[in-house]
């Protein structure tokens, strides 16, 4: 494999660590296991609760690592899932269990303002709008 070719894994590598240091300055938290599974959490809990064709339209948008993570797992049956915004919200304090202690509400607005910064406005509009009203304040941009 030539040079040229390697580097798309390279830029991913680069992409993923700009999400992750993003997303812990926005948490003002320095564990970067906190980070990716803060990361880890929001999107499987946001994809699980869009449809097929959406989940698809936001993945292309994601970084090369992102996307694979994005997708880890993933049981397209029964999609997109209903849940309230205290499901949501508990999907992803399990998945931050793992790292430590952190608040689930401030993770996933991390994550969101993340992905808001790196894909386009309309795909966030797009993902927004197939939340259930009670969650789309969680992309609110933290004052």
């Amino acid at each position: 494999m030539n040079q040229k070719k390697l580097s798309v894994f390279y830029k991913s590598v680069q992409d993923v660590q700009q999400w992750l240091k993003e997303i812990s300055d926005y948490m003002e938290d320095s564990r970067e296991t906190v980070a990716y599974h803060a990361m880890r959490g929001t999107l499987f809990a946001l994809r699980d609760r869009l449809t097929l064709e959406e989940a698809f339209q936001l993945s292309a948008q994601l970084p090369l690592i992102v996307r694979g993570l994005y997708f880890e797992g993933y049981k397209p049956t029964g999609k997109p899932a209903k849940s309230n915004r205290e499901e949501f919200i508990n999907q992803v304090n399990k998945e931050l269990q793992v790292a430590g202690r952190a608040n689930p509400e401030v993770a996933i607005r991390a994550v969101f303002h993340v992905i808001r910064d790196h894909i386009s406005a309309g795909e966030v509009e797009d993902v927004k709008n197939m939340m259930p009203e009670n969650l789309r304040d969680l992309w609110a941009v933290k004052v």
